[in-house]
């Protein structure tokens, strides 16, 4: 019986061991070939071209001219804007005027832009300050006004 207990445990240490670890170096060949494969056909994608179907009748959209706020080298302001017959008017204002002008104007053009037309020289802090009373006053889209280099 001796002998029978020695082989059953002979045979249990010559089982096969699980294999523990993984070869990656296939899965390494496979991701640099793929990363090849999406350089290559990355710039060949024509990205973000709409291809837009065209209507006989239709209108182009009116778009209503700004209302342009210069601020000069001085701290003055004008305003030039587009009366309702078209032709171009410019006035000399305050900040309280131009707060007034704007709360008219708006009732009467509601979706009309205004622009802000300031010397390079004037300081940040007055830009900021005629933006802000505009928003407050209601005006939906403001911009800055810059040249082109």
């Amino acid at each position: 019986m001796a002998g029978s207990t020695n082989r059953s445990s002979m045979r249990g240490s010559r089982s096969r061991r699980a294999m523990s670890d993984i070869n990656v170096v296939p899965y390494i060949d496979v991701m640099l070939v793929l990363l090849v494969i999406f350089m290559v056909t990355a710039p060949l994608v024509a990205p973000s071209i709409v291809n837009l179907p065209t209507v006989g009748g239709a209108a182009p959209q009116q778009q209503t001219p700004p209302v342009v706020v210069n601020i000069g080298a001085d701290g003055k302001m004008s305003v030039r804007y587009k009366d309702d017959a078209g032709a171009t008017q410019q006035e000399q204002m305050t900040r309280a005027e131009l707060n007034g002008f704007v709360t008219d104007r708006e009732a009467s053009h509601p979706d009309q832009p205004v622009v802000i037309a300031a010397d390079k020289t004037v300081k940040y802090e007055a830009v900021m300050q005629v933006m802000s009373d505009l928003k407050a006053r209601g005006v939906k889209r403001v911009g800055l006004l810059v040249k082109s280099q």
